[in-house]
């Protein structure tokens, strides 16, 4: 159970928000520490950020010609440096606490206590769907406006083809696997970390969880890379129609 508030007609869920705004935080100390004192023999942090810069730019060569690519640098270093740090979180730091008293502020009521007293109010943000579906549906809309850009004519001939209807239907589905993907790994490592230390003995699931959070941290990067190569072929398929 999360705690969430309601505003403006809009539920907004606390454990998000604050896991967001840690990877948000995170990111930018990241790249700002990394960008002070730069050296031309780099070390240390700039040395990490240039190796992810240098991951960046083949991410994006690899989708787009060479004058484009370095248009799409930035949009792939942000992006694979935000799901990779926000992969992360949750198998570091899980904040859980207890409630036995209905806080209807926070959306906890009483019918949802006589299914869990345990309220969680930090993990890794892609590891909630509507998080992994925003940004891929985030990362759909950009590629129909890059799509627009790049030729009405073209653009509209796509779907009005004897092929059209399949056409639609892909990119109903591009978003939907875009971001499943993403979110079911992260969650599913998150539950077996989380059943592993609550629910097992440390004397047999000690190993194993180490194991298995070691691999959950392999895991996220994979998935980050993912996600971004992804997003920069499904904008670079809107540029060739």
């Amino acid at each position: 159970m999360t705690p969430k508030v309601q505003f403006l007609g809009m539920t907004f869920d606390l454990t998000i928000m604050i896991g967001t705004t840690v990877t948000c935080v995170i990111v930018f100390l990241i790249t700002f520490l990394a960008t002070r004192n730069r050296s031309l023999y780099p070390k240390g942090l700039q040395n990490v950020v240039e190796m992810i810069i240098d991951f960046a730019k083949g991410i994006a060569r690899m989708a787009y010609d060479q004058k484009t690519a370095e248009k799409y640098v930035v949009f792939s270093f942000t992006l694979f440096l935000f799901i990779m740090v926000a992969n992360q979180l949750g198998i570091f730091l899980m904040v859980t606490t207890e409630a036995h008293q209905p806080f209807p502020s926070l959306g906890i009521t009483e019918s949802a206590l006589q299914e869990s007293h345990g309220i969680n109010w930090f993990k890794s943000p892609t590891a909630d769907l509507n998080v992994a579906l925003g940004m891929a549906i985030a990362v759909a809309l950009f590629t129909h406006y890059v799509g627009i850009r790049s030729g009405l004519k073209n653009y509209l001939g796509h779907y009005i083809s004897p092929m059209g209807p399949i056409h639609l239907i892909e990119e109903f589905s591009k978003p939907l696997t875009h971001g499943m993907r993403l979110w079911a790994n992260i969650f599913a490592g998150e539950i077996l970390i989380t059943i592993m230390i609550t629910e097992g003995s440390p004397l047999i699931t000690g190993a194993p969880l180490i194991v298995w959070m070691g691999f959950s941290l392999f895991i996220g990067v994979i998935q980050a890379y993912i996600f971004t190569v992804l997003a920069n072929v499904y904008i670079s398929q809107k540029m060739a129609h």
